[in-house]
């Protein structure tokens, strides 16, 4: 069992408030990912989990069971670190051992769930290695199955792709999907990388100044989003925001449309504009506009398409898939 309550979490650092009273409920065996921009409060929060910092007020449960004031090494947590935090002058195998050797495991059980672990992320060729005869994604790979064979509660992973280059950031990423299917653990995970969030998650939690903005699956969050904040963090590129003066709409301040629901022409079409940019990406096409109507629109085209910069054309939006919002930002449903 891994279930987790936050109630009213609040974390204050002197006067510089940093958690803003986060209320969460995470079911066991769900992958749930806190995404949000750089400061705001996603690696504290999952830090307070775990116990490395402590709430200011609030109460964290774990199974049901309060762990607020309780250490680290009692909650029934295994954190997976952005840094890898291995010991370079133990083998791979001992890394992976170290944390259940301290426990007093005995050894017999410890080498039963080190071949588990090291099977399940193939790393058995690399047992006798040091940390530095190892890759990125394998140094990753031994910080992970060191959380594995703790057989914890709860996996809490703080930004964990992020110093890897990006083939290896998707290999890795489907690992863990992998992993979670494999072992039907609940995990946490903080990422600033939206595709990761989209990718891997359950349930995402979009964080913004140490606020919840929205809960909710990716989908969910792509397709409903609460607010202005949450539509512009979810999708790349990012939303179109028009105002909604410009395009006669009444009873909205703007007007959202994603640059993928906008089909383009150059005979005719709603919003007559041209283009500044053209970015051929091969799968898709990402054009840049300038309009008459809108201001600068994002346009996104699959696959390879013969667009290219002060070209004249017409852009089109997908009347069912505009998202009207309120003078506070909030959606108007």
């Amino acid at each position: 069992m891994g279930s987790l309550q936050l109630k009213s979490i609040r974390k204050a650092f002197g006067n510089h408030e940093v958690l803003k009273g986060i209320d969460l409920e995470v079911k066991d065996g769900e992958f749930v990912i806190f995404v949000g921009p750089s400061g705001c409060g996603k690696s504290t929060l999952l830090r307070t989990i775990a116990g490395l910092e402590d709430a200011t007020s609030g109460s964290i449960a774990i199974d049901g069971q309060e762990v607020s004031n309780t250490p680290p090494a009692k909650r029934g947590i295994a954190m997976v670190f952005q840094s890898y935090a291995l010991y370079p002058h133990l083998t791979v195998k001992d890394n992976m051992g170290l944390g259940l050797k301290q426990a007093g495991t005995p050894k017999d059980e410890i080498e039963k769930r080190v071949a588990k672990a090291s099977s399940m992320l193939s790393l058995e060729p690399y047992l006798a290695r040091r940390p530095a005869e190892l890759s990125g994604g394998q140094r990753q790979r031994v910080a992970i199955g060191r959380a594995i064979v703790r057989e914890p509660k709860l996996f809490l992973f703080d930004e964990p792709l992020s110093n890897l280059d990006a083939a290896l950031r998707v290999q890795t990423r489907l690992e863990i999907a992998r992993l979670h299917r494999s072992l039907k653990a609940t995990m946490i995970y903080v990422t600033h990388d939206q595709v990761e969030a989209m990718t891997l998650a359950d349930k995402i939690v979009v964080l913004n100044a140490g606020a919840v903005e929205q809960i909710g699956s990716p989908m969910e969050l792509y397709n409903r989003p609460a607010n202005m904040f949450v539509a512009g963090f979810i999708g790349s590129p990012q939303m179109n925001f028009i105002d909604a003066t410009r395009l006669g709409e009444s009873g909205a301040k703007s007007i959202g449309i994603r640059p993928e629901h906008i089909a383009l022409s150059r005979e005719s079409g709603d919003w007559k504009g041209k283009v500044i940019h053209a970015e051929h990406l091969g799968a898709d096409t990402i054009l840049y506009l300038e309009t008459e109507t809108t201001g600068l629109l994002t346009v996104r085209l699959f696959g390879e398409q013969h667009y290219h910069a002060d070209d004249i054309v017409y852009a089109s939006p997908d009347r069912a898939s505009l998202h009207r919002f309120d003078g506070d930002g909030r959606a108007i449903r």
